[in-house]
């Protein structure tokens, strides 16, 4: 333990969660959604949301293009994300989130442009790794989603901001009943503010330093260090939710790792996107209820995705890289000048104004997101048995207790975020869950996976 000043809050036993991107501000909200409802088994009596960066939402939560999906996911996660998408939908119609957060449906569109090779794409979860569209590895043999719709439909709904040459190809791969989107950062904003006013308590440029235990070696708090000061003090709590994603990694080895014997490191890892919001001439936003655009195409380089949003500008992605180092805090996060560089040139191509090349396009941000992956491409949403936290450390049995994973998300971090929210504040307070989450369970295929050192 650090030799600075330490401080004891007077707090009753509750629950920290650490990491405050999208699933951590979403667990914490439907948490603390739980503590105006006494029937529950075990209402949380104090949620602490923690988080090492000294501002929030700088990584994927912040800079990811917030596409929702109902059902383009593996079959083990099906039912989380279907129960998001109906969530991301409620929510947005109890809270304006037309307006608050850029919540939209959409027409997802597969384009091929004619100077493009349209030779048949990979698919498979290693769609991100290997450059290949989403669109390509969520469809796979399940053509039969597709809407079918007339040529004259197509040209209807495709957008007037995509550069359009003669051959190329648009085909419909997703209806508004089935996609949609919104702005991340915006909505992580709503969810923090309504849990601070339900009373959760956050705190920013803080880590957790270490696990503190009775004398039976159950969890009674952790230990807290501001990051800029070093000054420590200790909350008390029975429950550990490490939401941290690509962090979730080192929240685990300080944590746990010198005292499990099974997993001294998790597997999860970060890839690295980079992105572009632009404003086109020919894209004033959504009006009037109208639904917005989600475009899965092919660059010589990589597979841009691209997504208008109801509040004027246009989401530009898709060149991912596993080898962009993962900064200390997500705030230390900054663009790799050849990289974005790509981007902008994709967006040129596929966004500009026409065969004179004049750039039209206005740059309104560049960003770079990490987003967490596990070597099996499923998240990891569970409560981590006692036997794997090791060194005799023990949780209370139940709701009373217990150290709780959701991270590895990968792609779909932001679409799947609410329905985790649930699930996870269900499995913390012993309620029945809302999805069948029992694929993603921290079990043999973690511990075989774990890093061990």
């Amino acid at each position: 333990m650090s030799s600075t000043t330490t401080t004891t809050t007077s707090t009753s036993a509750g629950t920290v969660i650490l990491g405050a991107g999208i699933i951590g501000v979403s667990t914490a909200y439907y948490l603390s959604l739980s503590s105006s409802q006494p029937s529950s088994p075990s209402p949380p009596s104090e949620i602490h949301l923690v988080d090492p960066s000294p501002s929030l939402f700088w990584s994927a939560s912040g800079f990811a293009g917030g596409f929702l999906a109902r059902n383009w996911f593996a079959a083990e996660v099906s039912s989380l994300g279907a129960l998001s998408f109906a969530e991301h939908a409620r929510l947005a119609s109890a809270h304006d989130g037309r307006r608050n957060w850029s919540y939209a449906p959409s027409t997802s569109l597969g384009y091929s442009a004619a100077a493009v090779d349209k030779g048949v794409k990979k698919r498979g979860d290693d769609w991100l790794r290997s450059g290949t569209s989403r669109a390509e590895a969520a469809l796979g043999d399940n053509k039969e989603k597709v809407p079918v719709v007339s040529v004259e439909d197509l040209k209807e709904k495709t957008p007037a901001w995509l550069r359009r040459r003669e051959g190329d190809d648009v085909e419909i791969i997703g209806g508004e009943g089935d996609t949609a989107q919104l702005e991340p950062e915006r909505l992580c904003r709503f969810l923090l503010g309504e849990a601070e006013g339900k009373g959760v308590k956050v705190s920013k440029g803080t880590e957790a330093v270490e696990v503190l235990r009775d004398g039976e070696g159950v969890i009674r708090g952790v230990q807290l260090k501001d990051v800029m000061t070093g000054e420590e003090r200790e909350v008390k709590c029975s429950r550990i939710i490490i939401t941290a994603g690509c962090w979730s990694g080192q929240v685990w080895e300080k944590l746990f790792g010198a005292t499990s014997e099974t997993v001294k490191r998790l597997p999860v890892t970060s890839l690295a996107g980079h992105s572009l919001v632009v404003k086109s001439p020919r894209w004033a936003g959504a009006v009037d209820g109208e639904g917005c655009h989600a475009v899965y195409t092919s660059h010589a380089a990589f597979s841009p995705e691209i997504f208008s949003r109801v509040d004027g500008q246009i989401y530009f992605a898709g060149l991912n890289s596993a080898a962009v180092p993962l900064p200390s805090v997500a705030e230390g996060s900054t663009v790799q000048t050849g990289s974005i560089d790509l981007v902008k040139q994709a967006a040129r191509e596929l966004l500009g104004s026409g065969d004179d090349g004049e750039d039209d396009l206005e740059v309104v941000r560049e960003g770079l997101c990490f987003r967490p992956v596990t070597p099996w491409g499923l998240p990891i949403v569970a409560r981590v048995p006692d036997e794997h936290l090791g060194g005799g450390i023990r949780t209370k049995p139940g709701a009373e207790g217990g150290v709780f994973l959701a991270t590895g998300h990968g792609p779909w971090g932001i679409s799947m975020s609410l329905g985790t929210g649930i699930v996870v504040s269900e499995l913390v307070q012993g309620r029945p869950l809302s999805a069948d989450i029992s694929a993603l369970a921290f079990d043999d295929k973690v511990v075989g996976k774990a890093v061990h050192v």
